[in-house]
Formats: structure tokens, C-alpha cells, sequence
């Protein structure tokens, strides 16, 4: 006895399947149609099989533009409900019998979906005043309507299959959706008015000629699009290996980090980096090494495409591995079974090489929200590399910020690099004094901070050099700007706010800092989402981020402005806690106001109020 599958997805499957049958059954009761019927009800369900055979590709993404809902709306528009979906039922069955790799119950669910479309689509037309057999272009609104329908109807029954499949958000879902098919759409509509126009006049002829004009569109785009893709894989492509180049690979890994975020799924990116390759090198001489690295490219590229991996070469010997809807112990699984087929995989002199094999060592990290974009996950996955590297080589290391190496190694390079990051900010002493102050004070404020805060080594230091130089895009900010009195415009506010941009191009110079790039960059975004430059919300905004903004802004409140005055620390903590959840985030504003009370009241917290108040 079969076990009944009661996932959501099924049920809705079975429910619109049905339901689109049953009210398919219930608007077209069976009736013989005449000769001259027949004729045209043939025409068009081969002019719905050729349309939906031949379909227009549409590039960048790949979609195709296929036209057979143009023959329906037309047919709508022309021939009324009935006729129409005895077209759609005859199209069904005969694509059927000829798609039948295609799972059945696909077949009618597409059915079903186009029986609502349809059915929608013609009592839209007619309650908006449109006439059956009568083309008036002076009027469009009931055709327009009646696309819109047809297209919604579409969207919402698919959307939510997807929904329940992947258990996204519904209305990035929709978003998606729509996106991806509002042009097709358009497009669709005007075409269903020139068919209608043409049959409207001549018949089946008018058919004719636009399934020939429709035919020779499909062609003539198929060949475009060939040259496009053609030109489009060269570009994308690493001319040695045949794998992805660098450039695109970032392109994917920002969608694949994207999706990732929007779809909550699993994401684990690999750095590989071959074993003593420059020994090899120099023992065969840059030919063969460069056959070498297509072997290994092939190979790799063959192991990825088993498990619908994305492969690329990152530059010299090293190549990612992207992972999506895979977990960290999954994608460690499979590189360690890559690293032992490598191993045995033979490769003329490799048997001179310290290990007699073929080997690489790699660096396994899984993305999370508290990291920040594409250049924080591939830093984490060199680090865990170079840690493999330092073990003795052919090892896959997953990324641990806890373990001890992890931590002396950051701490080492932000000591330093907090050194040097002085010194630069010392260059605000002759720009704008106030800035450089304001710095130097909200070090010290998360250097006290950090203390009280359940933190690691690692994110206490990045906290605090993200601290000290959180504004250093302000060295490219016009001095007068800095330093005016007056309330600021509007143009000169967009040029301060681009101190956080210019800031992060100044520090993205200096591979150590790399780890400072969302201090720098996001300390100006709101928990509400309404900050600038990416109106990141909530946890979308790293943590250290969120805890920068909340230093930098009483800061900021408490201490005289060039254009704006100054509050008092009480007001400074009411300004906080008024604003904890909109601007700031909620977790970490009650610590940062214990701290203050704690380590400043019987300085600051007890004084009275300032009767200045904010411009």
C-alpha cells in the first residue's frame, strides 16, 4: 500500500490541478464543432505547438520569450471562452504524447494554470467592456486588464509552489517572479493585438503570416543569442582551464551570497591551492606546468559538475569552490574526497613533487550573516588555506575564528596595522581636528567597551582599529565642508555621506584591513534599514557594525559639532534609548548605557542637563 505524500507542495499541486480541470469541464461542456470549426481549431493548436517549440531566447539570463499565450489572448479577444480552451485541452494532449519524458502530473498542473489564466483573462475582458470578435484599438483598457489578469493569475499559482517548495519569503517570491516575466508579458500583449488584427482581417492567413514572421524572429534571435553566449563564455572564461575566470566568479559569488541571505540557505565557498606547483615549475618549466593546471582544471571541473558545483580558477595555482545549499560538514566531505582523488589521479612528474603525488591544500568556510559580503568570506577562506598550508600541506582546514592560531594571527596584524593607522589619522590633525578628537574618542570608548561585551579577542581588536579610523574617508571630504559653522545643504550632506565609500577605498588598499571594510563602510546604517550607503536592516548588518554605530553617535551627540550643538551625556543616553530598535540596535544599546553610567557618572552623568538643543 502507497504511503500518500502530505507535503504542502503536493497538496497544493493536487488542489489547483483539480480545481483547474473541474472549472475547465464546467465552462466547456463538450459540443461537436463544424467542419469550418475544425479547420481553424487545428490551425491554431499547430500554431500553439510551433510557437511553443520555437521560442524567442532572451538574453542576459537565458529566458525565452515563447508565444503561444499570444495565440490564446488572441483567441480570447476574437473567439470567446469555449473555443479557446478546446484549444488549450487539444494542445495539452497532443504535447503530452510527444513530451513524455516530461513527469505527468507537470502536464497537468501546466493545464490547470492555463485554464485559470485563460478563464480570468476572458471575464476581465468582458466586465471591462471588451467584444468578442471586434478589435477596437480606441479603447485598450479591457485588453489591458485582461493581460494583467492573465499575467497575475500566472505568477501567484506558481509563486506559490515555489513557496511551499522552498519555503522562501512569499514576496520575494512574487518579486522574482514578476521580474523575471513582466517584459515577456508585455510583450505578449502587444503581440496578441497584432495577430488578433491580422486574423481579424484575413482569416487564416493572418495566421499564417505571423506564425512565418514569428518563425523567422525565433531564428533570427537564436542566432543572435548564439554570439552573444559565444562571446559572452570567453569572457567569463579562464582561457587555460576552460573554468570560470576570477572576475565572473566574484559576480557569481555576490548572487550566490544574495540568495543566500534572501532564501536563508546553505552556502560553504572552498580555496584550493595546488602543492609546490613553483617547484614543478622550475623542474619542468612553465609548459608543462601550465598543462598541469588544465589537468587539474579538468579534473576539478568534472568533480564540481556531479554535484552542480561552481568551479573557477582565482589566479596562478589557486581555484574556489563554490557550495551552495551545502553544509560545512558536506563540503568538507567532498573536498577531502576531491583531495584523495587527486592524489591518486597520476600526472607526469608529480612523483618528484615532496608528497610523490599530485596534492593541493584548502581553506572551507560556510557564509553567515555576521559576514560581510564577498571580500570577508574569501579573507576567511585564505586564512583557513594558509593555515593548511602552514600544517604541512595536502589538508582541508574549515575556518574556526576560535581556535588559538586564528587569534594570535589577527591579533598580530591588527596590532601593527593599528600602529600604522595612528599615524595615518594623524593626518586629520591638519584637516580637520575635530574629526581626528572624535576618532581618538570613540577608540577609547570601544576600547572600554569591548571589555564588557561578549566578544572574542579577534572582534574586540577589529572593533576597536575599526574604532580609530571608522572616518577616515573624511581625508577626501573638501576641508570647507569639514569645517563649516553654518548648517549644511543638501549637496554638501551627499558629499559627507560619502565619506564611508571613500573610506572603504582608502583601507581596501591594505589586505590586513580587510576585516575593517563593514566598520568602516556601514557604521552609518540603522537597524530600521533607513541608514545609508545599502540601507542594510537588522541583522543584515554586522555585528561589530551595529555596535560601532551605537559608540559613534553618542559620541557624536555629546561632544560640539561645527554645525550642530552638542547634547549632555544624559541626554546622549535618552537620545539612545529613545531611538534603540529604529536607529540602533536594541541588543547592545542597554550594555553601551550601563557602561557609560558605570565609567562616566560621576563625571558627566550627573551634571544637568544642556538647555542647548539640536538644529
Amino acid at each position: 500500500m502507497h504511503k500518500i505524500d502530505k507535503r504542502p507542495e503536493t497538496i497544493y499541486l493536487i488542489g489547483v490541478s483539480l480545481s483547474g480541470i473541474l472549472l475547465h469541464l464546467f465552462l466547456n461542456p463538450f459540443h461537436t464543432p463544424e467542419l469550418s470549426e475544425w479547420v481553424l481549431i487545428f490551425s491554431l493548436v499547430g500554431a500553439v505547438l510551433l510557437l511553443n517549440h520555437y521560442t524567442i531566447p532572451l538574453p542576459p539570463t537565458g529566458n525565452s520569450l515563447s508565444m503561444d499565450s499570444t495565440v490564446y489572448l488572441a483567441c480570447i479577444f476574437l473567439f470567446g471562452l469555449q473555443l479557446t480552451l478546446g484549444i488549450l485541452i487539444l494542445h495539452s494532449i497532443i504535447f503530452g504524447c510527444f513530451q513524455r519524458k516530461i513527469a505527468w502530473w507537470k502536464h497537468v498542473f501546466n493545464f490547470s494554470i492555463y485554464s485559470f489564466m485563460i478563464i480570468t483573462a476572458y471575464y476581465l475582458f468582458i466586465l471591462t467592456g471588451g467584444t468578442i470578435g471586434v478589435i477596437n484599438t480606441t479603447s485598450l483598457l479591457p485588453y489591458i486588464l485582461s493581460l494583467t489578469g492573465y499575467f497575475f493569475i500566472n505568477v501567484f499559482l506558481i509563486g506559490g509552489y515555489f513557496l511551499l517548495l522552498y519555503k522562501n519569503n512569499f514576496l520575494s517570491v512574487l518579486k522574482g517572479l514578476t521580474k523575471e516575466t513582466f517584459a515577456t508579458y508585455l510583450s505578449t500583449l502587444i503581440l496578441s493585438l497584432i495577430l488578433s488584427i491580422l486574423m481579424n482581417t484575413q482569416n487564416i492567413f493572418g495566421l499564417f503570416l505571423f506564425i512565418v514572421i514569428a518563425l523567422l524572429l525565433s531564428w533570427e534571435f537564436n542566432q543572435h543569442f548564439s554570439l552573444f553566449q559565444a562571446m559572452t563564455e570567453k569572457a567569463q572564461k579562464d582561457f587555460l582551464t576552460g573554468l570560470n575566470n576570477h572576475g565572473y566568479f566574484k559576480e557569481i559569488l555576490s548572487l550566490k551570497i544574495k540568495e543566500s541571505k534572501e532564501t536563508d540557505s546553505n552556502l560553504v565557498i572552498g580555496l584550493l591551492d595546488l602543492d609546490d606547483f613553483k617547484k614543478y615549475n622550475d623542474l619542468y618549466g612553465h609548459i608543462n606546468g601550465d598543462n598541469l593546471l588544465k589537468f587539474f582544471g579538468s579534473l576539478l571541473q568534472t568533480e564540481c559538475s556531479k554535484e552542480n558545483f561552481i568551479a573557477s580558477r582565482y589566479g596562478g595555482e589557486e581555484f574556489t569552490i563554490i557550495m551552495p545549499n551545502t553544509t560545512i560538514d558536506e563540503g568538507f566531505r567532498f573536498l577531502n574526497t576531491l583531495r584523495k582523488k587527486v592524489n591518486d589521479s597520476y600526472f607526469s612528474g608529480v612523483e618528484n613533487l615532496p608528497y610523490g603525488c599530485l596534492s593541493f591544500s584548502a581553506g572551507i568556510v560556510p557564509y553567515s550573516s555576521e559576514i560581510y559580503g564577498s571580500s570577508e568570506l574569501l579573507s576567511k577562506a585564505d586564512q583557513a588555506m594558509y593555515q593548511a598550508k602552514t600544517q604541512g600541506k595536502n589538508i582541508v582546514q574549515v575556518f574556526d575564528d576560535q581556535t588559538e592560531y586564528m587569534i594570535q594571527n589577527n591579533s598580530l596584524s591588527i596590532d601593527v596595522a593599528l600602529e600604522e593607522a595612528d599615524q595615518q589619522l594623524k593626518i586629520f590633525l591638519s584637516k580637520d581636528i575635530y574629526t581626528y578628537r572624535h576618532s581618538k574618542r570613540v577608540y577609547k570608548y570601544a576600547l572600554d567597551f569591548s571589555n564588557h561585551l561578549d566578544l572574542s579577542e579577534k572582534d574586540k581588536k577589529t572593533l576597536i582599529l575599526g574604532a580609530l579610523i571608522h572616518d577616515i574617508g573624511k581625508l577626501e571630504i573638501p576641508r570647507d565642508i569639514l569645517n563649516k559653522k553654518e548648517k549644511l545643504t543638501q549637496d554638501e550632506w551627499e558629499m559627507v555621506k560619502k565619506h564611508v565609500t571613500f573610506g572603504k577605498e582608502i583601507i581596501s588598499t591594505n589586505k590586513k584591513l580587510d576585516l575593517l571594510i563593514p566598520l568602516v563602510e556601514l557604521h552609518h546604517e540603522r537597524y530600521d534599514g533607513r541608514g545609508y550607503p545599502h540601507g542594510l536592516k537588522g541583522d543584515n548588518i554586522p555585528k561589530l557594525a551595529r555596535i560601532l554605530c551605537i559608540i559613534d553617535s553618542f559620541d557624536a551627540m555629546t561632544t560640539e559639532r561645527p554645525y550642530q550643538k552638542t547634547k549632555s551625556f544624559c541626554e546622549g543616553l535618552q537620545e539612545l534609548r529613545r531611538c534603540s530598535g529604529e536607529q540602533f540596535d536594541p541588543e547592545f544599546v542597554e550594555p553601551f548605557i550601563n557602561f557609560i553610567e558605570t565609567n562616566y557618572s560621576e563625571k558627566f552623568i550627573k551634571k544637568e542637563p544642556a538647555t542647548n538643543k539640536d538644529e
